[in-house]
């Protein structure tokens, strides 16, 4: 271990495993991204829906779900006929919203290096 390191910085529930954790589906980053730079922050099941190419409505409903109760996002039932559900970027939801942009500004300005990087035998590119 390096001199300066606690042993906490280790752990299984240590800050940066939580970070992982939380973004170990690709779908959580790209719905936050998706809210915050196309959206303003809010949008309809369907537009995002539509904004997410590759991902099934099941799998949207999932995610929408799994943000919700962690508290990135919140959902809105407008009282029309039949009921329209919108969901919002939360406060935290906004913090979490910055290291994303930040990961998702570094691919772009790198695509030179993810080109380079071998494909795993399970990813869809």
């Amino acid at each position: 271990m390096q001199p300066g390191t606690s042993e906490d910085q280790w752990r299984e529930d240590c800050a940066p495993r939580r970070v992982l954790e939380l973004f170990a589906t690709k779908w959580t980053s790209m719905v936050l991204h998706t809210l915050h730079v196309r959206h303003e922050g809010a949008a309809r099941t369907g537009v995002l829906l539509r904004s997410l190419p590759g991902i099934s409505k099941k799998m949207l409903t999932q995610t929408l779900r799994e943000m919700e109760y962690s508290g990135l996002i919140s959902r809105h039932v407008q009282g029309t006929i039949p009921p329209a559900v919108e969901y919002r970027l939360t406060p935290l939801g906004m913090r979490f919203v910055e290291p994303v942009e930040l990961l998702y500004g570094w691919g772009r300005d790198n695509a030179d290096a993810l080109d380079e990087l071998k494909q795993r035998p399970t990813s869809r590119r």
